[in-house]
């Protein structure tokens, strides 16, 4: 089980590398999806599942639609 978790932190520390490293929203974002994935299976896996669920939809809910919203901007040539 310590196993399990040590590779979950280290994907987290990975995926939040990916965030920061990426100059490209669009590539940024898959590693956005894959800390928020990771950080919420760290907590299932403590046995919050409710606050993981909670933090999920929250907070990969609103980032994407942040997301979404700066794409959207800067696509459009006015």
């Amino acid at each position: 089980m310590i196993y399990f978790l040590l590779m979950l932190g280290v994907c987290f520390v990975l995926g939040g590398l990916a965030v920061a490293s990426n100059p490209s929203p669009y590539y940024g974002v898959v590693g956005l999806v894959m800390a928020s994935v990771v950080g919420c299976g760290w907590l299932v896996s403590l046995g919050v599942s409710f606050v993981s669920l909670v933090l999920f939809l929250v907070y990969l809910g609103g980032m994407l639609v942040v997301f979404v919203y700066s794409v959207s901007l800067a696509a459009d040539p006015f």
